[in-house]
C-alpha cells in the first residue's frame, strides 16, 4: 500500500525544449535563465522591505551572472580535467551542463566584495538580500540535470526513482536502470533552506534588534551545506579529489565558517568583518 502511494518513476523527456534546425532551445539553460530572473524580481523586492535600493541589488546580480556562471564552469572543468582535455571543444559548451555551485559560490563572493566596495555598502546586507533568491534558483536550476539526465545518484529499488538512459549511466552500473533522483532531493532541500531564509528574513523585519546582519547569509551557508553533504554521498559523479568528494570537503567548510560567525555574532555580539562597509 505504502509502495502504491509513493511509488513514482521520472524519466527524462530529454535535454531540448525546442529546436528549429540548427537553433535549439535547451532545459538546462532555459532554467538556469528563469532562475536568474525570478532570483533578480525577489532581492529587489526583499531590498525594498529593507529600505535598500533596488537598483542596487539588480547591479550586483549583473556582477555575480559575470562572475559566477563562468567561476561555475571554470570549477568544474578543472576537476573534470581528464574529460575535457581530450576534447577541448566542450570546455566552452556549458548548455550540455557541467557547472558546480560552489564554483559561483566562490565566484559570486568575490564579485560581491568587490561591488560592496566600489559602492561602499555593506556586502553582508547585500548578501542577505541575495541568498533567499540563491536557494531558490538552485532549487529550480537542479532540474536542469534532470533533463540531462545527470547528477544522479546510486542505483535505487525505492518506490521512487530515475531511469537514466543507458548511454548516461556508469560502467560500473551499465546493468542498473533506476538511480536515486538526487536532484529531486536537493531541489526540495533547497525550498526548505529558501522557506526558513524568508521566515527568518519577515521575523527580522519585526524584530530588527534581533537579526543582525549578517544571519541569513550564515543560516544559508550551515543548512544548504548540511543537505549537499548528505546528498552528495549518494551521487555517482561527485567531484573528486583523491578518495575525497570536494562537494563535502566543502560543505563542511561551509558549515564550520558558519557556525563560527554565528558565535562570532550572538556569542561573542560582534559585527562580521565587512571589506564594504564603511
Amino acid at each position: 500500500m505504502i509502495n502504491s502511494l509513493l511509488g513514482f518513476q521520472f524519466q527524462s523527456p530529454g535535454p531540448i525544449v525546442f529546436e528549429i534546425g540548427s537553433f535549439a532551445i535547451r532545459w538546462y539553460g532555459l532554467l538556469i535563465s528563469s532562475a536568474v530572473l525570478i532570483g533578480l524580481t525577489l532581492s529587489q523586492w526583499l531590498a525594498k522591505k529593507r529600505q535598500v535600493n533596488p537598483e542596487l541589488v539588480a547591479d550586483l546580480v549583473i556582477w555575480l551572472v559575470i562572475a559566477a556562471i563562468p567561476s561555475a564552469r571554470l570549477y568544474y572543468v578543472i576537476f573534470e580535467w581528464q574529460q575535457y582535455a581530450q576534447n577541448p571543444g566542450d570546455i566552452l559548451a556549458i548548455w550540455k551542463g557541467g557547472i558546480a555551485i560552489h564554483g559561483a559560490i566562490i565566484g559570486g563572493t568575490l564579485a560581491a566584495i568587490i561591488f560592496a566596495r566600489l559602492n561602499k555598502v555593506s556586502v553582508w546586507q547585500l548578501a542577505d538580500l541575495i541568498v533567499p533568491s540563491l536557494a531558490l534558483g538552485q532549487a529550480i536550476g537542479r532540474w536542469g540535470n534532470f533533463f540531462n539526465s545527470e547528477a544522479f545518484g546510486s542505483p535505487t529499488t525505492l518506490p521512487w526513482k530515475l531511469y537514466i538512459p543507458a548511454s548516461n549511466r556508469p560502467l560500473e552500473y551499465i546493468d542498473q536502470a533506476y538511480f536515486h533522483p538526487t536532484f529531486l532531493y536537493e531541489s526540495i532541500w533547497n525550498l526548505l533552506v529558501f522557506s526558513l531564509l524568508l521566515s527568518l528574513f519577515f521575523w527580522g523585519l519585526k524584530h530588527r534588534d534581533k537579526l543582525r546582519v549578517g544571519t541569513l547569509s550564515l543560516v544559508y551557508l550551515i543548512a544548504y551545506s548540511c543537505g549537499r553533504f548528505w546528498i552528495e554521498g549518494l551521487r555517482t559523479d561527485s567531484l573528486m579529489l583523491g578518495p575525497l568528494r570536494i562537494a563535502q570537503i566543502i560543505s563542511l567548510v561551509m558549515i564550520g565558517l558558519g557556525i563560527w560567525g554565528l558565535i562570532w555574532l550572538y556569542k561573542a555580539k560582534r559585527s562580521l568583518p565587512d571589506v564594504g562597509y564603511q
